[in-house]
């Protein structure tokens, strides 16, 4: 890499996210920077505190960290910018060429702050919230961005499509990592699964939006005709909608059949023990933005059943009968039934998993940040 004719130093991304607690992110964002081009690039991380069992991990990859408030409110505007110009100060003190913020939230003020010490700043849209309260909020994040980085094309349409400066990002996994092999037996042991049984897996963590309770009422009418079936609840469930969606759980017949996992670092093996993966997420709210969960099935060879909505839809545009109208138990009922009847065909699984090959690895993702990366730093 050179600028003027002459050797140029690497350039210093500083990814900013406010923890890795709620690892889905932390892990999206350590997939990137532990796999740029160290030739080219030099990674740090910005987090707000170093809780969670995932900051472990992100201190092991050697990637340095720097533990700072970089956000702060922006309701009494003359404080929030006096407080905006103290972290641009401490921007200034890592002085990287470029910011990447991971944060989930409508927050502009780490935008501001990149802008008074004079540092290009984007970010990934994560989800598909935009209204309400939080409207401004993107609108002032968007305007002050170098560039976006949209992970769906509804969200484009819905929210950039008069901007120039977005690109379409999906999130990407490692297909080396996650593809079809043996079943982990000390899994199957866990929970008491018989070889003839077949096991239904979802893996998010439990908020309202996930839509659990329609895979619970889905596998309640499934169960009536079929004695064989496991359902697998992988993803933190330490909350209000996680406690009342075990209640209900327990509440049906077949609870015995009905397996909450709580939170798990690596969801890996529980792919390896499935059969049929399905995302029941709602069409309103945040809905999804990519949903990893469903690219690790795809390319750990499982069936997949998936909600129609944005997120989705891109994945699952070459497979329209993986999708089912959202919130619909019948209908998720129904796509389930069919599968078991066509007796798991292994075309399906290495369509799935071709897919996710194409479009989807993490090498393409990574390869699509540092193309962005260039671009804002060489115009």
């Amino acid at each position: 890499m050179e600028k003027g004719g002459q050797l140029s130093e690497k350039w210093k991304i500083l990814f900013t996210i406010p923890n890795f607690d709620t690892a889905g992110s932390g892990k999206a964002l350590l997939n990137i920077a532990s796999r740029l081009d160290k030739k080219i690039f030099e990674p740090y991380i910005a987090c707000l505190h170093d809780k969670g069992e995932f900051f472990k991990v992100v201190e092991e990859s050697g990637i340095p960290i720097h533990i700072f408030q970089f956000t702060t409110p922006m309701t009494r505007r003359i404080k929030g910018l006096f407080q905006c110009w103290g972290i641009s100060r401490q921007m200034k003190k890592i002085n990287p060429n470029l910011i990447h913020s991971f944060h989930y939230a409508p927050d502009y003020s780490e935008a501001i702050a990149a802008r008074m010490a004079g540092i290009p700043w984007i970010f990934t849209k994560k989800n598909m919230n935009w209204g309400g309260k939080s409207k401004n909020g993107w609108k002032l994040r968007s305007f002050l961005a170098a560039h976006i980085l949209a992970q769906n094309t509804d969200m484009i349409r819905d929210f950039f499509h008069h901007r120039k400066n977005v690109s379409l990002v999906p999130r990407g996994v490692d297909t080396d990592k996650f593809s079809s092999g043996p079943k982990v037996t000390s899994l199957m042991h866990k929970y008491n699964i018989s070889t003839h049984e077949k096991v239904i897996l979802t893996v998010a963590n439990l908020v309202p939006v996930k839509g659990i309770e329609i895979l619970l009422d889905a596998f309640q009418k499934l169960s009536k005709n079929h004695d064989s079936l496991r359902l697998l609840i992988v993803g933190d469930n330490d909350n209000d909608y996680g406690c009342e969606m075990e209640k209900k759980a327990t509440q049906s017949v077949y609870s015995d059949k009905i397996h909450f996992t709580g939170k798990v670092q690596d969801v890996k093996e529980y792919y390896s023990i499935a059969d049929v993966f399905v995302l029941p997420t709602l069409d309103k709210g945040r809905r999804e933005g990519c949903p990893v969960s469903l690219l690790e099935a795809m390319s750990s060879g499982l069936l997949i059943i998936a909600s129609d909505i944005p997120g989705v839809r891109d994945i699952l545009k070459s497979f329209p009968d993986s999708m089912f109208l959202a919130g619909n138990v019948v209908a998720l009922y129904q796509k389930i039934s069919l599968l078991l009847q066509i007796d798991f065909k292994q075309e399906n699984r290495n369509n799935y998993r071709l897919r996710v090959e194409q479009f989807y690895s993490i090498h393409r993702e990574v390869d699509q940040h540092q193309s962005i990366y260039e671009k804002c730093l060489t115009h």
